[in-house]
């Protein structure tokens, strides 16, 4: 399930294949309680998107389900909270307590391993089968979904690009930065923040640690390169060495652009600073797009978005996904849920919703916005690479330890040296 770059079809597969994520056990690919018969007149879906274009990708995929499976009842699960980390604890609660969900949403890729590991979730190999999604799913991504035990345990609704920079035309107009450059690296980049600092404008808005840990991403990405970054993750990579040191003073600079009351904010409201212009630049997947369609906002126009300086060609990976947990109540809802979120109809209705593009390869892109058809193609043509902060690089314990010490470093709690310390422990196991 580990991302690995996309130079060519073949090239992907067998390398997504090398680094897929190891699971423990299997059940041959037949749900073991989705058999036949109970639990299929409701469903509870266990999700975080409870506002904005979240809520709002969400709702339009209930719609479609509705449609589609009119005799099972809808029952919102949704936990308010950025990237989940509400839901993910509260998640974790009912799991060990024996009372899941009748479906949850994860991060397709080692996001699973730990639930995978706990016995918590079951195989749905049999169900791609059964609703054509190994044909309607680029090969390559069943690749990546697919465990070493042979078995797939999710399915992906979507497919987001991390390594985006959105910015506010009119507030590098005004401060004399042309809005159609380009940047070469992140020292281009960085001397029109520079600029921007000088002036009095807020040059880059983030928002809680979460989103900071976004931004270490791509920094890292952008300097490490395609294998270099991969590498972090297969341990091919030093943490310790003196590329991930010089990355890590690149995140420190441009910590210093940021806005003074990130740690109180969540990421519609520091995306909410670009759009408003009070900042210039932000840093965030392309969920953020549905925020400026919403607000009926061009794009060339009233924003633009381009991957973050130095990882042009590179597209930085997640999907939004959903399981069988081991126990549902309604495994039969749970089915019906599944069918509906792997069906062209529903990934057409969620992802224009949501700003994100179809992980189906049957669904026709004329009819989505500008940016979405972009990125559907760079999907196609560019390196793909597993974002680490929304759970398709690393397990759910390795990410909490790297937020934990993003936190301590952005907050002034800790340096450098220790922050580096703190990054190679955490992905020492």
């Amino acid at each position: 399930m580990r991302g690995a770059p996309r130079t060519s079809a073949i090239a992907a597969v067998a390398a997504v294949a090398a680094l897929t994520l190891a699971a423990c056990g299997g059940n041959g690919g037949e749900p073991e309680s989705g058999g036949s018969g109970g639990g299929g007149d409701e469903v509870e879906v266990f999700t975080w998107w409870a506002a904005g274009s979240e809520k709002a990708g969400l709702d339009a995929l209930v719609g479609v389900f509705e449609q589609q499976h009119p005799d099972v009842t809808f029952v919102n699960g949704a936990v308010a909270g950025g990237a989940g980390s509400q839901a993910k604890d509260l998640l974790q609660t009912r799991l060990q307590a024996q009372d899941p969900p009748d479906t949850f949403q994860a991060h397709a890729g080692a996001e699973l391993q730990d639930y995978i590991d706990a016995a918590q979730i079951e195989s749905v190999t049999a169900l791609y089968d059964e609703f054509g999604l190994t044909e309607a799913f680029p090969s390559d991504l069943v690749d990546r979904l697919t465990a070493d035990d042979g078995e797939i345990y999710s399915v992906p609704s979507n497919i987001h690009r991390a390594n985006v920079v959105w910015s506010n035309p009119q507030v590098l107009t005004d401060n004399g930065i042309d809005p159609a450059a380009t940047y070469a690296d992140l020292d281009a980049w960085m001397a029109d923040l520079d600029k921007l600092k000088a002036a009095g404008v807020t040059p880059l808005a983030v928002a809680q640690a979460w989103t900071q840990v976004h931004l270490l991403e791509t920094v890292l990405l952008a300097d490490l390169g395609v294998e270099g970054y991969s590498g972090l993750w297969d341990g091919s990579t030093d943490w310790s060495g003196p590329e991930v040191t010089a990355a890590l003073e690149d995140f420190e600079k441009l910590m210093g652009y940021t806005n003074t009351d990130r740690d109180g904010l969540d990421w519609p409201e520091s995306q909410q600073l670009v759009i408003d212009g009070k900042a210039a630049f932000t840093v965030m997947g392309d969920w953020a797009e549905a925020s400026y369609v919403e607000q009926g906002k061009k794009l060339g126009s009233d924003y633009t978005a381009f991957p973050v300086p130095g990882t042009d060609g590179v597209f930085d990976f997640l999907a939004d996904s959903f399981t069988l947990p081991v126990g549902a109540p309604h495994p039969d809802g749970a089915k019906a849920w599944l069918e509906t979120v792997g069906s062209a109809e529903g990934q057409e209705a969620f992802n224009k919703a949501k700003g994100s593009i179809p992980a189906r390869t049957d669904v026709d892109m004329s009819t989505f916005g500008e940016y979405q058809q972009s990125a559907a193609e760079s999907f196609k043509s560019d390196a793909i690479v597993s974002s680490l902060a929304h759970g398709a690089a690393v397990p759910v314990a390795t990410l909490t330890a790297i937020t934990d010490a993003t936190s301590k470093f952005t907050s002034g709690a800790s340096d450098l040296a220790g922050f580096q310390s703190e990054l190679a422990a955490a992905n020492a196991g």
